[in-house]
């Protein structure tokens, strides 16, 4: 145990150490990170490099996985059984919106989590333990690492604090509109020996299926797998979430490369412009099914014409782009000329030619002529004045300007348009997120009713589990290795091996990024297309009267009734009579 707690001391009082050449003690008196004749370096550690990356090497990632874990089993009972109860023992025309409002709480979550992580990407990781002063990177850049540890404290505080009431309520709570027939029965004084019995055996019944798996279970397995409605729907929200997943897991980086913005006004947009709409579209659309008691079928058209149009808008991001960063050798040649990506980089020209740069490292200035290099050497600076990120280099030999020929730390910022753009971008966003969550209700509420009320927790587990293992998972994998298909720079580890990407090509990436979960979402409307079909030919819960109406069993054809009902125990059915009859 000992061992175990000196190890996780070391992970946690590990500083980050960001790739760079400057150091505080080369701002007060050695200068050679600037440009200089008959110089030999390199980056070749000083011991092996196999022993460098094994000194190096962190844990952490196991701790985070453990602590994933132990949240994904406490959320775990929310969906399945908070949903189902919801649609059990609500009135009908209530639960969409109860479950509205449930979606629209999950969703204000990450809200707050997102403005949190915004204020804390601002202050550095290492805050208290480090001097600020001598930073030379600043939240722009994307070296920065903002101290994302402080967010999970306060969580983890107000997660504590927020579950002391759960363990207060009450075992069984009873069903909405159900207390007045209730009162009526007890002051007519009207009492069903044989009921009561029944009720008495059933109750024994589901204490003994509590201690183990229900046998049942296969039967509902069976009964869900044949479901065409809800298997088409598990294969659409897989698909769906998959598209989603990658946009939202790649968003911060997406708007870092592509408009210049650091992480902290990343996730503060996000937040604000994407996130906030899904919550008012969520309580809205769940308002709207109860306002007006939509049937089923009718929500299902709902549904999908909603995301349809949601989906076309979805291309008008293609057009609302930026160019590359200006970086002489990389994205431009050192004149300014811009120049193709997918040939070798230039770094050295005649300008750093005598200054023996090294031509891997990441430490980016920006030139008073608007271009970037990747490091003062490289721009042949050879002189600097002040320290940290307030620090100026002059006597540029590669800025070839009508200025001081000088340089400043970090890229140069993008123009007035790209500003204008990344507006347009964000308004888009936030349309397309409200219209989008309008439709997520009504097509929730398609799934709830097309499963049978004693199926209906397995089903929205296997949900879950489904889009979770298919989508959520793979996802950030595959997309993620696409996108680094287009990084123009990798940054260099402590031991040489290369890093995290400092740079993309960002028409590359947009396609990457835009594209893939266009064409995912756009495949998913085939499957749910399919739906609506067999909505047509079905008859749900809530189509005969409204939604106001208790669920009911659909109606299937014979071979699909012969498909659900195999092997479902006539202990079952019992138990299904007596709480229609309840």
């Amino acid at each position: 145990m000992s061992l175990f707690y000196r190890r996780f001391h070391e992970e946690l009082s590990r500083r980050y150490e960001y790739e760079t050449m400057i150091t505080p003690a080369s701002n007060l008196s050695s200068n050679s990170f600037l440009c200089m004749e008959n110089r030999t370096q390199t980056l070749k550690p000083t011991q092996d490099p196999a022993d460098c990356v094994k000194k190096i090497k962190s844990f952490m990632w196991i701790y985070v996985m453990v602590g994933n874990i132990i949240r994904g089993i406490g959320e775990t009972p929310i969906m399945p059984l908070g949903i189902s109860y919801i649609e059990d023992f609500a009135k009908s025309e209530n639960s969409p919106l109860y479950i509205g409002i449930i979606e629209m709480g999950k969703m204000f979550g990450p809200v707050t989590g997102l403005l949190l992580g915004s204020f804390f990407a601002r202050i550095y990781v290492d805050i208290g333990s480090v001097d600020t002063d001598d930073l030379t990177i600043t939240p722009t850049d994307t070296r920065w690492v903002g101290a994302w540890w402080i967010g999970f404290l306060i969580c983890a505080g107000l997660n504590i604090l927020i579950s002391i009431p759960f363990f207060f309520l009450p075992k069984t709570l009873p069903k909405e509109g159900l207390k007045d027939n209730v009162d009526e029965t007890k002051k007519n004084k009207v009492v069903d020996e044989t009921k009561n019995n029944k009720v008495e055996k059933y109750r024994e019944k589901s204490t003994e299926e509590k201690h183990g798996i229900p046998k049942d279970f296969l039967p509902f397995i069976r009964s869900l797998f044949c479901n065409k409605i809800y298997m088409l729907f598990i294969l659409t929200s897989v698909l769906q979430v998959n598209a989603f997943t990658n946009m939202f897991i790649f968003f911060p980086k997406y708007l870092e490369q592509h408009y210049g913005k650091s992480t902290a006004d990343a996730v503060f947009l996000i937040g604000f412009y994407t996130i906030l709409p899904i919550c008012v579209g969520y309580l809205v659309g769940g308002f709207f099914m109860k306002k007006f008691k939509v049937t089923v079928k009718k929500a299902a058209h709902i549904a999908f014409c909603l995301c349809m149009t949601e989906y076309l808008l979805y291309f008008c991001n293609f057009m609302m782009t930026c160019d590359n960063f200006p970086v002489a050798g990389l994205t431009t040649s050192y004149e300014g000329v811009p120049q193709p990506l997918d040939v070798e980089n230039m770094v050295i020209a005649d300008c750093n030619t005598r200054c023996s740069c090294l031509t891997k490292t990441w430490d980016p200035v920006c030139g008073d002529n608007g271009l970037a290099y990747m490091s003062a050497c490289l721009a042949g600076c050879e002189k600097s004045v002040g320290t940290g990120i307030n620090m100026v280099f002059h006597n540029c030999s590669c800025i070839r300007s009508s200025g001081n020929s000088s340089a400043v730390l970090g890229l140069c910022k993008k123009g007035r348009d790209c500003a204008n753009r990344l507006q347009y971008y964000l308004i888009m966003s936030a349309i397309n997120s409200f219209i989008f969550s309008l439709g997520t209700i009504p097509g929730y509420m398609v799934l709830l009713r097309c499963i049978k009320s004693e199926e209906k927790s397995l089903g929205i587990g296997l949900h879950t589990f489904f889009t979770r293992i298919f989508a959520g998972i793979p996802a950030p994998v595959y997309l993620g290795a696409l996108i680094d298909k287009t990084c123009l720079h990798w940054g260099t580890l402590k031991c040489g091996e290369p890093g995290a990407c400092r740079m993309y090509d960002v028409n590359s990436f947009r396609r990457i990024y835009l594209g893939v979960p266009a064409a995912l979402r756009g495949s998913s409307y085939l499957p749910a297309f399919f739906i609506l079909m067999l909505v047509r030919k079905l008859q749900l819960p809530g189509d005969v009267a409204s939604l106001e109406t208790e669920p009911e069993e659909m109606k299937l054809t014979g071979k699909e009734s012969e498909c659900m009902d195999v092997n479902r125990s006539p202990e079952l059915e019992s138990d299904r009579e007596l709480k229609t009859k309840l």
